[in-house]
């Protein structure tokens, strides 16, 4: 809701005369840190329950000092909240493609899959 609320003029614009995934980009420039921070503590408390977690992140922060991984990547918490996020964007901008493709059957099916599960359709 903040990214919605906090759009610019020019932001909409960008979004209307951008390319096929603009709104998505944009949504991902907004959201992706807050939901970051929502998300990273979800993981951390599922890869704890894991032993595995500590002994990825110990060596993998060896390997970090090494060039071998990316700092991004040393911890198994924030490559896994990472890796959710970008298959969440990924996901959001097919169906961004899809409604640009066809805006009025996409458009239609979307509506109906939301409101006919709304509803108990």
């Amino acid at each position: 809701m903040d990214a919605v609320k906090s759009m610019s003029v020019q932001d909409a614009k960008g979004i209307l005369t951008g390319g096929d995934e603009a709104a998505t980009d944009y949504f991902k420039r907004k959201t992706e840190a807050p939901l970051t921070q929502k998300f990273l503590p979800i993981v951390t408390q599922a890869t704890d329950k894991v032993g595995l977690a500590q002994t990825y992140n110990r060596f993998a922060s060896q390997a970090a000092q090494f060039g071998l991984v990316k700092a991004d990547q040393a911890s198994i918490q924030q490559y896994v909240t990472q890796e959710a996020l970008n298959r969440l964007y990924q996901a959001i901008g097919e169906q961004e493609k899809a409604i640009r493709t066809d805006p009025v059957g996409t458009g239609s099916k979307l509506l109906s899959k939301v409101f006919g599960a709304a509803l108990g359709q």
